[in-house]
């Protein structure tokens, strides 16, 4: 499970500058659960291709992680990594990946992990630097994609099919490349065991934190800045994303359209 945030911008900002002092402070407070890792991925200018930065320390206590909030970047997304029990904290299964000139991060599990293998071409699976069920899922997305789909709809289209073979199982994940940020806002009826509530209990994390865990919520300001994050991350008064759906934003203008995920 994972915390996630991301910004669209008019022009050059920061993800300290979107999030300010008070969002700072909660992210660095998220990371004593979310601490096996973090990463940033960020484009600077519309046509460039997104830059990634990610470590395995926790955030809370890496001094590059305030580094990389404040670089400037059109857009950006943060990752913060509390990872799925059995999987390695090592920077290969660290987020965000980025292939293809797309950056991807996910939070969610999916299991059992080998039926997500299983989904899998033998070609992606050789080219896979790590092991987790979240490259596994970006890797199905640029399968759907070199199959003639654009990004978008690949993304609803890999959603669709891990939601049917995984149906309790959160799908949240964020997109970024060099003209868009794409958000699968889909978590079914994922929650946290009663094991993760209580490792959470145990520390001062901000309201909202452990209730709907899964929710992505977002908010476009006057400017036209939009921003996305997760609960503890997100203010209350965030608007939810709509459920089972991918919502695309455009980084050139910040047109915003949202789908559900493809059916049958």
């Amino acid at each position: 499970m994972c915390r996630l945030f991301a910004y669209v911008a008019p022009r050059t900002s920061a993800v300290d500058r979107e999030l300010g002092e008070r969002g700072i402070d909660s992210f660095i407070s998220l990371a004593q659960v979310h601490g096996d890792g973090w990463g940033w991925a960020g484009v600077s200018e519309v046509g460039d291709g997104p830059s990634v930065y990610k470590s395995v320390e926790s955030a809370a206590k890496d001094s590059n992680f305030g580094t990389s909030l404040a670089v400037g970047s059109r857009a950006a997304m943060v990752h913060l990594r509390w990872a799925t029990s059995g999987m390695d904290i090592e920077e290969a299964n660290t987020h965000p990946f980025l292939s293809d000139g797309i950056s991807f991060e996910h939070n969610g599990s999916l299991k059992p992990v080998e039926c997500a293998r299983k989904m899998l071409s033998v070609e992606s699976l050789a080219n896979m630097v790590g092991h987790t069920d979240s490259e596994m899922y970006f890797a199905l997305i640029r399968e759907k994609r070199a199959a003639g789909l654009d990004l978008p709809d690949a993304t609803r289209a890999a959603a669709s099919d891990l939601r049917q073979a995984f149906p309790l199982s959160s799908l949240n994940a964020i997109l970024l490349t060099s003209e868009e940020l794409i958000v699968v806002h889909a978590h079914a009826h994922s929650v946290l065991t009663e094991e993760d509530v209580t490792e959470i209990m145990q520390f001062d994390l901000p309201d909202e934190h452990a209730e709907d865990y899964f929710a992505l919520r977002w908010l476009r300001r006057p400017d036209g800045t939009i921003l996305v994050g997760s609960t503890g991350v997100a203010e209350p008064d965030w608007l939810p994303l709509p459920a089972e759906s991918v919502t695309t934003i455009t980084l050139a203008d910040g047109a915003a359209v949202t789908a559900p995920l493809m059916t049958d």
